[in-house]
């Protein structure tokens, strides 16, 4: 995994493309296999009045695709929610809990226990490392405390841009929801003549296209919305807790 990967909390390129494929698939086969014949079988045997059941209000391929994106972003969220979890430990705790505070620090010793870590490319060792490569270049407590500043300030940036994928596929499910109303609205003028005769069930159909796309992706929008919130809230909590750490147990090391 990249250094980059690493910081965002993002799965790489290979393993979000190969997800994404995934659920494309699966959703595409759960719809030829499942939810378009039972809303084919719905609107043969109730007609208009089948357009409130559940496979017709999903039938259209912008439902599709917007259910399909709405489980990769849960999947991106959901994946760096687990990096969260599974990394807290180490936010907030002395990294260099071996060493003694009352006696003066060895740097390259500190150096090489952090860098020959699992976690080294985590952001709390990240930060812990860079303070610490600027403290043994400048023999300065203070310029090591600038340097957490900016670390941190890095670890937020990163973690931000991490997030911009998850952001456009918020931003889009409306989008693809308002394409199926402008498809629906269009294909119901184009029934209008029939309609002036008397057979409004195709208009009716079609606007049921219309309203059911915009319903279903506002509806998934509210929920992955949710997800951001607890999202960027870890994100918040995770990049306080690591400049907490180093001020609190890094200095006390160098001031050593």
């Amino acid at each position: 995994m990249s250094k980059n990967n690493t910081l965002s909390m993002s799965p790489n390129f290979f393993v979000s493309g190969g997800v994404l494929l995934a659920i494309f698939t699966l959703i595409h086969l759960l719809y030829a296999g499942l939810i378009r014949p039972a809303a084919e079988v719905a609107m043969a045997e109730q007609g208009t009045e089948a357009l409130t059941a559940f496979s017709v209000i999903f039938k259209d391929v912008e439902q599709q695709v917007c259910i399909s994106l709405m489980f990769f972003c849960l999947f991106l969220m959901l994946y760096k929610l687990w990096r969260l979890i599974d990394e807290e430990e180490i936010y907030s705790r002395d990294l260099l809990e071996s060493y003694d505070k009352s006696e003066a620090l060895d740097v390259d010793a500190a150096l090489n226990d952090l860098e020959s870590s699992a976690y080294k490319e985590t952001p709390a060792y990240s930060t812990w490392i860079n303070c610490i490569r600027r403290f043994k270049n400048t023999k300065n407590v203070q310029h090591a405390a600038d340097t957490i500043e900016s670390s941190v300030d890095n670890i937020a940036i990163q973690l931000e841009s991490g997030n911009n994928m998850i952001r456009y596929i918020i931003w889009a499910i409306p989008s693809i929801g308002f394409v199926g109303t402008v498809r629906g609205i269009g294909a119901a003028l184009a029934q209008a003549d029939k309609a002036l005769e008397g057979d409004i069930a195709g208009m009716t159909a079609s606007l049921g296209v219309a309203f059911n796309s915009t319903l279903v992706a506002l509806f998934i929008s509210l929920i992955l919305m949710l997800f951001m919130h607890l999202l960027n809230s870890r994100q918040d909590k995770m990049v306080i807790r690591t400049q907490e750490s180093c001020e609190k147990h890094l200095l006390s090391h160098l001031h050593s």
